[in-house]
């Protein structure tokens, strides 16, 4: 061919543009894929480290996690003797007349069995000053002790190792108004013979 379309040299021309476009899309997807697989790789590490998602989001709203509070029963304790089962001596160690009998009558009402009403002896006499004294062999602290001082609170009991048998005394003392109402004195002794459950705690995770 001849004329100014005439070829020369070994090169041929393009006779159409490059697909620039086509490339970039390429490009683009593929961009957007490597970081995608990045992320999630990256996520991946994170539950790694962290102990995965449960637990991060325990520790970090704190709802698997605490401490939690329950009532145990109480360990079993010796039996509480019955009132009627008590033999209580009343003596009075005041200056006031008559306060050993009219105590020892509201105890027999009460159901207390009723031992010996008078004086208290000198070693007692005049020497109290609270409420009273509750005095008793050593097997009664933890039992008719107790008992007796539901009617009697604030009192002070007190065991003689060398005494004999199963009485115990309540000395009146200098304080001494009255005895606890009936109703209050009968919760308390419900409340001894029914004590309420310990409370343990347990912490979680």
């Amino acid at each position: 061919m001849g004329g100014k379309y005439r070829i020369k040299g070994n090169k041929h021309p393009r006779m159409r543009r490059p697909r620039r476009r086509g490339r970039l899309v390429v490009l683009t997807v593929a961009s957007v894929v490597v970081l995608g697989v990045g992320g999630w790789g990256t996520l991946q590490l994170i539950d790694v480290f962290t102990g995965g998602g449960k637990k991060a989001s325990a520790a970090g709203d704190g709802t698997d996690c605490g401490t939690t509070t329950k009532a145990s029963p109480s360990p079993s304790a010796k039996p509480l003797p019955q009132p009627r089962t008590i033999t209580v001596n009343v003596l009075n160690a005041t200056t006031r007349g008559g306060l050993a009998k009219k105590t020892a009558d509201e105890l027999k009402k009460r159901g207390f069995k009723i031992g010996d009403v008078g004086n208290a002896t000198e070693q007692y006499d005049k020497k109290v000053k609270g409420t009273g004294l509750l005095l008793g062999p050593a097997a009664a602290l933890d039992t008719s002790l107790p008992v007796l001082g539901t009617q009697l609170p604030g009192a002070e009991r007190r065991t003689e190792a060398a005494r004999k048998g199963a009485a115990v005394d309540l000395v009146i003392g200098d304080g001494f108004k009255e005895l606890a109402k009936k109703g209050d004195a009968d919760r308390a002794l419900t409340k001894l013979a029914t004590p309420e459950p310990a409370p343990t705690t347990k912490k979680g995770c």
